[in-house]
């Protein structure tokens, strides 16, 4: 009896660390955006060279979690959870000692490939250590923590930089990964080597990679570049590139006897509903909080601590709702449960969109960030649960990664797409309502263009700068940029809304609940 209770507690100990483990591999995914200008300040550099802060990781994240995933499963869950946090752990220090902004964004892509490896293998770890109604709870647990760990990047973010400066959002890092690794060696129960006898697929790996790498970099460059037409070769031959390299992987998969992945998986109807819900979540949910952190402080004004403190009604849901998704999948049917919240998240978007106006209060965004709080707080355990069902032990690591490659890749894709919505409803709007009386007409122009090239965001800085508001035409000018600003922030919200409503479609046609599938 007493070897059962201990055995019992070890496991959530071990969820415990394994959640450190999610929480610290995603949070550094955004956690870096609220200390973008103070590091502009430290390297003496622009704010362009300092994005690559944040791409270097973005990219390295999506890049390694396939083929951590599958070494994993190969040769055990534990070991490779462990390498993936000291490699964590030491990248996050050099980080913070980082002399140059060079051996900094080195340092990122070294440190994503243990937070890669933290996330998909702590969500393996966790479906081997639970079963039944237990694993569902602990997945409930840590979707928790994963939507958690998403959207509260400024908060933390903020509080770090403000108090103790940049390099305090990579140290932060350091004690809790020593402590996160000593108890995952105490109470993690190391998982067969499925790969004992087999060769690594080193082709498929190299070929998975390299194809993610330039689907991720293609839409870094159209995000960075949003008048550059697909078409540009700067952003079409890596596009083009990972297609190709997607169908010789596929070709290659196909061929051998023991392929880095089972493409049988996407046969499985579940499965392929569980990477929309993914992708949806990713790049409609997620992506979105990116502009509405950039409304608040940009827009509104907020320091980068209060916008944090302000959206605590988006991130607290999931310290409430997480924990019993698992309750709620055994008397609910999970798909419903999924599409509803998407549909939810739907709902919340389309409040967002009566109250992008001009006329914009923080009280406006209160109810919409509850919902959308909500559905997210719902959707990612669940997911979890879902897209693990039934999956063969030895390719559980392999789903896992392969829902949270998909999860990643929505956000870089819905980075870009909710991103050109803003810019072409800025521009519209700007082309359509540039024609001030009495203003010489290459006066507009050169302003015009000026704002165009700004973006909407910098905008509101270009307009309030010294050298425009002497103008005589500034208070209308005022108004037609806030105005433009707006009608950009409302194609946000549509796009946004769109790619939830049809989430929640799929989700309801593809998802199938544990019940159905055991009849």
């Amino acid at each position: 009896m007493n070897n059962t209770n201990e055995r019992s507690a070890k496991r959530w100990w071990a969820l415990l660390a394994l959640s450190l483990g999610v929480f610290m591999g995603l949070l550094d995914v955004n956690i870096v955006n609220v200390a973008l200008p103070t590091m502009v300040k430290s390297f003496h550099t622009t704010f362009s060279n300092v994005q690559w802060v944040i791409s270097a990781y973005t990219i390295s994240y999506a890049v390694v979690i396939l083929v951590l995933s599958k070494l994993a499963d190969m040769y055990g869950r534990k070991k490779m959870f462990l390498t993936c946090m000291i490699i964590f752990v030491v990248a996050s220090g050099v980080n913070g000692l980082a002399p140059s902004l060079l051996v900094l964004d080195i340092g990122r892509a070294v440190q994503a490939f243990g937070g890669g490896g933290l996330m998909t293998i702590s969500m393996a770890l966790v479906a081997s250590i639970f079963e039944g109604k237990e694993r569902g709870f602990a997945m409930g647990i840590l979707g928790s923590v994963m939507g958690l760990s998403t959207v509260s990047g400024p908060l933390i973010g903020g509080i770090l930089s403000e108090a103790f400066g940049w390099p305090a959002v990579f140290y932060v890092n350091v004690p809790i990964g020593i402590f996160a690794a000593i108890l995952v060696w105490l109470t993690v129960a190391e998982t067969p080597s499925y790969g004992q006898g087999q060769k690594i697929d080193f082709v498929g790996m190299l070929l998975s990679a390299v194809a993610i790498f330039s689907a991720v970099f293609g839409l870094i460059q159209k995000e960075d570049n949003p008048h550059l037409a697909w078409t540009s070769p700067k952003i079409a031959l890596w596009l083009l590139a990972a297609a190709v390299l997607l169908a010789i992987f596929i070709f290659v998969e196909l061929k051998i006897d023991k392929p880095m992945m089972n493409l049988a998986l996407f046969k499985n109807k579940n499965f392929v509903g569980a990477v929309f819900v993914a992708f949806a979540l990713g790049s409609a949910i997620y992506s979105n909080n990116v502009f509405l952190t950039s409304l608040m402080q940009n827009y509104m004004g907020y320091s980068a601590f209060s916008t944090g403190v302000r959206q605590i009604p988006l991130t607290m849901w999931a310290l409430f709702l997480g924990p019993v998704t698992g309750y709620l999948s055994s008397k609910f049917s999970t798909r419903k449960l999924i599409s509803g919240s998407l549909l939810l998240s739907a709902l919340s978007f389309l409040v967002f969109l009566n109250a992008m106006t001009t006329k914009l209060a923080y009280t406006d965004l209160l109810a919409p960030m509850a919902l959308l709080g909500i559905s997210n707080a719902l959707i990612n355990p669940l997911l979890n649960t879902a897209g693990l069902a039934g999956a063969k032990p030895e390719e559980i690591g392999m789903t896992s990664g392969l829902i949270n490659v998909f999860r990643q890749l929505g956000v870089s894709f819905g980075v870009v797409i909710l991103g050109l919505s803003q810019t072409n409803q800025y521009d519209d709007y700007l082309n359509n309502h540039m024609t001030f009386t009495g203003v010489p007409t290459e006066v507009l122009a050169a302003i015009k263009h000026a704002l165009i090239d700004a973006g909407p965001f910098a905008s509101q800085a270009f307009v309030t700068s010294a050298k425009m508001t002497h103008l005589p035409f500034h208070s209308t000018l005022k108004t037609v940029t806030d105005n433009a600003f707006f009608a950009g922030m409302r194609g946000v919200t549509v796009a946004s809304l769109l790619i939830t409503a049809v989430g929640g479609v799929l989700a309801f046609f593809l998802l199938q609940d544990p019940a159905k599938k055991e009849n």
